[in-house]
């Protein structure tokens, strides 16, 4: 009877309702003097997911990216990008949906985003910053142990009576 139940169960799906830009925020502070030829940039960029669940199966994904261009102490650029993507997910295992949410989403809209900073940054006055893949797997789980350590050291701390 199981068998027979699972296999009139509906298939699991994830959709793309919509994507957007939530936050753009671009500074060239030293132009037009950061335009010049000069020794390659330092360039930092760090990455974060966010989601939060919204009504009806659905999820809206954030992908947070901040990115700075430095030659010595001059800042060329600063950019910040929240590009998120809204979701319909059903008939996954509960289980299943926070990985899902938190790495095939993300993957999903990383290319979006990355374009979004090119021409961002090429519209600045810069070559285009290309991005390099990102592993969303070990974001996840580098959260994940982030997470159990804080949770480890919350219980090893007494609390007085």
């Amino acid at each position: 009877m199981a068998e027979e139940n699972s296999a009139n169960a509906p298939a699991p799906s994830l959709h793309i309702v919509g994507q957007y830009i939530k936050d753009l925020s671009f500074e060239n502070p030293n132009a037009p003097a950061s335009l010049a030829a000069g020794e390659a940039p330092e360039i930092a960029i760090g990455i974060n997911v966010g989601a939060q669940k919204q009504e009806d199966g659905h999820f809206a994904v954030e992908l947070t990216i901040n990115a700075n261009a430095k030659r010595g102490d001059t800042v060329l650029f600063n950019v910040e990008l929240v590009y998120g993507g809204l979701f319909a997910i059903q008939n996954f295992p509960e289980n299943q949906v926070h990985p899902l949410v938190m790495i095939e989403c993300p993957r999903l809209i990383f290319p979006f985003a990355r374009q979004v900073l090119s021409n961002v940054t090429q519209t600045g006055g810069f070559p285009p910053l290309l991005m390099e893949p990102v592993d969303f797997s070990a974001i996840y789980r580098q959260n994940l142990e982030a997470a159990a350590a804080k949770l480890k050291e919350g219980e090893g701390e007494q609390k007085p009576n």
